[in-house]
């Protein structure tokens, strides 16, 4: 199985640079790929950052590339969860590292927009320390 970093997703989802885009698709058409949570938020952050992806477009994306049927995520509920609140006008980031803190007694941030976004969702108690 194969592990692939951010730019290979990007180059995939992009196409910005033919070769590499080629190159990219070959590799992980033909093999089993799979997708660190770390590369899935940083692939994230490009998009929206580098390449100006609105909300639904960064789902779309995202979504394509994991939905593959040679890719595997490391935390597929996970995953989910951040798709699921990026629809819903959430921070991908945020959601990931709300379930990646599940079972755990709270999510301490100073980030004030996190805790009331938080506020009856499932998962942790979002609060300050």
């Amino acid at each position: 199985m194969l592990a692939v970093d951010t730019n290979v997703i990007v180059r995939i989802l992009v196409g910005d640079h033919p070769d590499q885009t080629a190159r990219a698709r070959a590799a992980v058409e033909a093999n089993p790929t799979w997708v660190a949570t770390t590369v899935l938020l940083e692939t994230e952050w490009v998009l929206r950052n580098v390449y100006c992806y609105e909300r639904a477009r960064l789902a779309e994306a995202i979504e394509a590339f994991i939905g593959l049927p040679t890719v595997t995520v490391e935390h597929p509920g996970r995953a989910a969860a951040a798709l699921a609140a990026l629809r819903a006008g959430g921070d991908f980031a945020d959601a990931l590292h709300l379930a990646a803190a599940s079972g755990h007694e709270a999510f301490l941030t100073f980030d004030h927009r996190l805790v009331r976004a938080a506020a009856g969702l499932q998962g942790p108690l979002v609060r300050e320390p």
